[in-house]
């Protein structure tokens, strides 16, 4: 109980400290700037032992209550950070002390690729979100994979495999030969716990052309031709009918892929409510966070009740506590992901949900997290 108490006075400290000193100063930088000198930041934290101790000792929560073994997999907690933030694999030390259960690296794409042209990031505070035009920023799969090569995570790490943004990738064969180097440089290299297939991101050269059945079949084909050894996701966009659900459900069961990821972000400026909605200062880019939250949670409950739990579902968008956390299990994801939660609410985050989530299950007598998924 004692612990407790320290905890809560911990997570309350910290955040009162970042919403109301550390935020508001780093709100008046370019996002992109801020992005870069935290992934600077965590990056120097990860690789010395006393600072990775002192950063658990800040922001750490375990408990046997958040255990699960899922896919063969072992998740001290079920709260990941999603891909997008840790592009090149920079974060894989610093996060499980930072309170992570795991994370998804990435995207990363078969070539080199220096993203779509600055600004590409901007806060929107009154509708909890962020307008993301990235356009999958990464070092390419060589170099990720040569970075990680021979070292132990302490947490499952996925990889994120997209396409590369460039013209030269838009026809579907090229496309599809360009996820697939991703696959095999990190499948013979024997890096990753897992894979996602990101079939939707929205801002790169020729949009998304593998949410089409008819591609995604090629694609699954091309991936296939590498025995599977580990789960593989798809990633999946958020505005998707129940038909088209339906079809790529129906894939996924045909190439024995392991679940979703529901979901990415969303270019509909139509899901931010009138009485929030921010300026917007670019129709360029994707909403990301609290605008994408019922478009995720619809899409995860339309998932079990075509599917039952035949699949594993991550939910991803909009999760800035424990109660948006419960409701993502509720509707029947076994994972979260988040990152704009964290930018809006501070790094403190991660150990406040999973906390929450705690005691939230102790007063509904419930003995573990995998027991909540999909009652709704």
């Amino acid at each position: 109980m004692i612990k407790d108490s320290l905890l809560v006075g911990r997570d309350t400290f910290l955040s009162l400290g970042y919403r109301y000193l550390l935020k508001p100063i780093l709100f008046q930088f370019d996002p992109e700037k801020i992005h870069d000198l935290f992934t600077d930041v965590g990056e120097k934290l990860g690789r010395h032992r006393i600072t990775r101790q002192l950063t658990s000792l800040c922001f750490g929560y375990e408990h046997p209550m958040l255990e699960q073994t899922i896919r063969g997999l072992k998740f001290k907690n079920p709260v990941g950070l999603a891909a997008g933030f840790d592009k090149d694999a920079r974060l894989t030390a610093i996060l499980a002390p930072v309170g992570f259960g795991f994370e998804e690296v990435g995207s990363i794409t078969g070539e080199p690729c220096l993203g779509n042209p600055k600004p590409r990031l901007w806060r929107l505070p009154k509708s909890q979100s962020l307008i993301v035009h990235y356009g999958l920023k990464n070092a390419g799969a060589s170099v990720v994979a040569k970075k990680l090569i021979n070292r132990k995570f302490i947490f499952p790490v996925g990889i994120s495999m997209a396409k590369t943004n460039s013209p030269d990738t838009v026809e579907i064969t090229a496309g599809i030969d360009d996820y697939f180097k991703v696959y095999r440089t990190f499948m013979e290299a024997g890096i990753g716990d897992y894979f996602t297939i990101n079939i939707s991101c929205p801002n790169a050269f020729g949009g998304s052309p593998f949410t089409d059945p008819v591609r995604l079949d090629l694609l699954l084909t091309k991936i296939s031709v590498i025995p599977k050894t580990k789960p593989i996701f798809i990633k999946m966009p958020p505005n998707l009918s129940e038909p088209e659900i339906k079809v790529i459900i129906e894939l996924a069961r045909k190439y024995k892929i392991d679940g979703f990821i529901s979901t990415n972000l969303t270019k509909d400026r139509t899901v931010m409510s009138d009485a929030i909605k921010d300026k917007l200062p670019t129709e360029k880019g994707s909403l990301s966070g609290k605008p994408v939250q019922s478009l995720a949670l619809d899409q995860i409950k339309t998932i079990r009740r075509l599917a039952g739990n035949e699949f594993v579902i991550i939910g991803c968008g909009g999760i800035f506590n424990a109660d948006d956390a419960w409701q993502y299990f509720l509707a029947g994801a076994s994972l979260l992901q988040l990152i704009t939660g964290m930018i809006f609410e501070g790094p403190q985050l991660i150990g406040e949900i999973n906390r929450g989530l705690v005691e939230r299950l102790k007063k509904e007598g419930y003995g573990n997290i995998s027991e909540i998924v999909g009652r709704n």
